[in-house]
């Protein structure tokens, strides 16, 4: 059987972190639903600026919004974005409906350069969520500190919301605590919480990639070598694992279980940054170990073929040796190496990168409409 397919019995909900006009068109997302049981799908500036610049599938687009007279960058994104967003939410809307609203959402993110104000991120999330006008879009919001309050009444409006550059335990908790409270203020106004839904997007290799450095930094230090060696790839697993083992305590107890008699939906952990970015690691190596129930896998299409071909399933498997997660911990910690330190990075460099995929963007559109701008000019 379909190695992804059979995530769906171990309670796992496997989505695609990619998109592009011609896969929501040409119905090769129509396909990977069907075929390997995809249920959702994210997106990112990254994303669009590669199909916008390597591609001339978003000519047209181009040229239209010249033909208005409206060639900024920011309402051309949009435009794309928006459009792209909405096909996409359609087509997985049967996914929707078959769960209930459990699945079949498409993730569309708040502007990186807000990540640091509240306001603003707030009225960004109800802008897009006004624009896309579909139950199953995601608006995503980033686990920064002026993005936990966002959280909380952007819930409490019953807006679906991706909390996105999740790192650490800390943080997680938050994020899980503004969801719940964002219920609780819901639950005023609403007596079925069953139509708002969320999820908690857990950064994966990222971190791997940074403890990777840290333990090359310790054994240049004199650090002892076998010990520090034996880490390599462990600690965003650990980290994961332990953050499953807290998301099981939040969701439950009376405080859920009120929200719960009203419908309320868990903010299930989605493992984020799943492709291997070291090549000594297996190339499933953050699939295999994270399928568990209630939770989502956002996986790149190369790691997604990848597992489909020698993945290695593996029920529960996120719920396996929690005590050796947190030897793990312990033992990076005795070496010198901070945990904390390291995810507090990754949240700024984060909000950094999204940033500067969204400058990337933007050049990039300009670029485009500008060639687009000479060509009419040279044939006329």
């Amino acid at each position: 059987m379909n190695k992804l397919k059979q995530l769906e019995s171990c309670g796992q909900s496997p989505w695609l972190d990619y998109v592009r006009r011609s896969l929501i068109r040409k119905g090769e997302l129509k396909t990977l639903i069907e075929r390997d049981g995809l249920k959702g799908v994210t997106s990112n500036p990254s994303i669009f600026q590669k199909g916008i610049g390597e591609s001339d599938e978003y000519a047209a687009d181009l040229q239209a919004k010249q033909a208005q007279g409206d060639d900024s960058p920011q309402a051309i994104y949009e435009h794309i974005a928006v459009g792209d967003i909405r096909e996409g939410a359609d087509v997985l809307r049967p996914v929707y409906d078959a769960t209930q609203g459990g699945d079949g959402y498409i993730s569309l993110e708040c502007s990186p350069y807000l990540a640091n104000d509240t306001d603003k991120t707030i009225v960004e999330a109800r802008r897009l969520w006004g624009l896309v006008q579909r139950p199953n879009l995601m608006v995503k919001v980033p686990a920064t500190q002026a993005g936990m309050p966002a959280i909380r009444t952007l819930i409490g409006e019953g807006i679906n919301i991706n909390i996105t550059l999740l790192f650490g335990l800390s943080a997680y908790e938050q994020v899980a605590q503004a969801y719940i409270a964002g219920l609780e203020t819901l639950a005023k106004t609403r007596s079925d919480l069953s139509h708002v839904a969320s999820v908690a997007s857990f950064f994966v290799s990222r971190i791997d990639v940074l403890i990777d450095k840290r333990i090359d930094a310790a054994i240049k230090a004199g650090g002892d070598k076998a010990a520090l060696d034996a880490l390599r790839g462990k600690v965003a697993i650990a980290n994961a694992k332990l953050a499953y083992v807290r998301y099981k305590e939040l969701f439950s107890g009376a405080r859920w279980e009120a929200l719960a008699a009203k419908g309320a939906r868990t903010q299930r952990l989605l493992w984020a940054s799943t492709g291997t970015k070291n090549p000594s690691y297996p190339d499933t190596l953050y699939i295999d170990t994270l399928i568990g129930r209630d939770t989502v896998n956002t996986i790149p299409p190369a790691t997604m073929d990848a597992f489909r071909e020698h993945g290695t399933v593996q029920p529960d498997a996120v719920e396996q040796d929690v005590e050796g997660a947190r030897q793990t911990l312990a033992a990076l910690k005795q070496h010198g190496i901070s945990l904390d330190e390291v995810t507090d990075e990754l949240v700024v460099d984060g909000v950094k990168q999204f940033a500067d995929a969204f400058d990337k963007l933007f050049a990039t559109i300009k670029s485009r409409s500008g060639e687009m701008r000479e060509q009419r000019r040279a044939a006329s």
